[in-house]
Parts: structure tokens; C-alpha cells; sequence
């Protein structure tokens, strides 16, 4: 009996692994948007863009790992 043997798919726990990373990244994306708005309101319009350019960057990460998880099965 082998009791450290590990059965079925690890291609949950790659993208579970590949998710953790961009939830934070994404979070710290609109808290530093937040904060900035707080700060200088006249500057949303300026910051605007740049927030969802980093929230596109960060998700197409969690893409890749999505994708990497199932190409390296």
C-alpha cells in the first residue's frame, strides 16, 4: 500500500497555482487605482487607461497558465 501515491489529474492544482498569482496582481491593480483616485480625483481620467491595461496584462496571465496547464498534461 502506497500512501503518497497521487491519483487522477493534476491539471487542477496547476490552475488553481496559475490563478493565485493574478487574483493578488489584479487586486493590487485596482487598489493602487483606488488610492490614486482618492488622492488626485482630477487625475482618474489620466490613470483610467493604464488600470485596464495592467487588469488585460495580468488576466492574459492567468490565461497562459490556464492554457500551459492542459498543454502540459
Amino acid at each position: 500500500m502506497n500512501i503518497a501515491a497521487v491519483s487522477g489529474s493534476l491539471n487542477a492544482l496547476a490552475i488553481g497555482a496559475a490563478a493565485i498569482g493574478p487574483g493578488v496582481g489584479i487586486g493590487l491593480v485596482f487598489a493602487a487605482y483606488i488610492q490614486s483616485t482618492a488622492r488626485q480625483p482630477e487625475s482618474a481620467r489620466m490613470t483610467q487607461p493604464f488600470m485596464w491595461l495592467g487588469f488585460a496584462l495580468i488576466e492574459a496571465l492567468a490565461l497562459f497558465g490556464i492554457a500551459f496547464s492542459f498543454v502540459f498534461d
